[in-house]
Formats: structure tokens, C-alpha cells, sequence
């Protein structure tokens, strides 16, 4: 098993991931991530009207997708319009699957 500086920035960069793959991981989450793909943006309400959770909850799994660097937030007036972002997830996976290559 290979060892020293070049595993353990591979155990970082995976490190680094977690709190994307913990984002990921709960199904509420995917289906936001799935209506922010149709639709682009959208405030909590309009998710409330489209899914089965409470306004809370739909803002405490937008928090963990928006921590995990999977949403950008826009402010108009009183409203938060949520949308994907999947570019620094993205760059985070990509640079896990190069470090596995790279050691492979």
C-alpha cells in the first residue's frame, strides 16, 4: 500500500469531501438538487410547494447543500432564490480521483 506525503494529501482531499458526500448522502437533499436542475433557482416556498417537507426542514437541508458548497444563495428584497453550483464539487471530486490515480 503506498505511503508518506502523497497518501496523506490523498486522506485530505478525502477528507475534504465528506461534508459533500454527507450532502449527497439523504434523499430530501437530491430531490432539491433535482428541482434547482429543472428550475434553476427557487426560494424556500416554492420548494415547500414541491416537496413533502416543511419549510424548516427544507432550509435546514439547504444549509448542509449550501455548507457543502453545492448552492449559491441570491438575495431580492426578503427572499433567498437558491441554485446549483456543482463546479467546486466538482473540482473537490476530481481532484480525489486524480490523488487514487495518481497512487494507483
Amino acid at each position: 500500500m503506498p505511503q508518506g506525503p502523497a497518501l496523506e494529501q490523498l486522506a485530505q482531499v478525502f477528507a475534504d469531501c465528506k461534508p459533500l458526500f454527507f450532502a449527497l448522502a439523504e434523499t430530501p437533499r437530491q430531490q432539491i438538487m433535482l428541482l434547482l436542475t429543472e428550475h434553476h433557482e427557487m426560494n424556500v416556498g416554492q420548494l415547500a410547494d414541491r416537496l413533502p417537507l416543511s419549510r424548516p426542514a427544507i432550509s435546514h437541508h439547504l444549509k448542509i447543500l449550501r455548507q457543502a458548497g453545492l448552492l449559491e444563495v441570491r438575495q431580492q428584497g426578503t427572499e433567498n432564490y437558491h441554485r446549483l453550483t456543482a463546479e467546486p464539487a466538482l473540482a473537490l471530486i476530481e481532484r480525489w480521483v486524480l490523488g487514487q490515480r495518481a497512487l494507483g
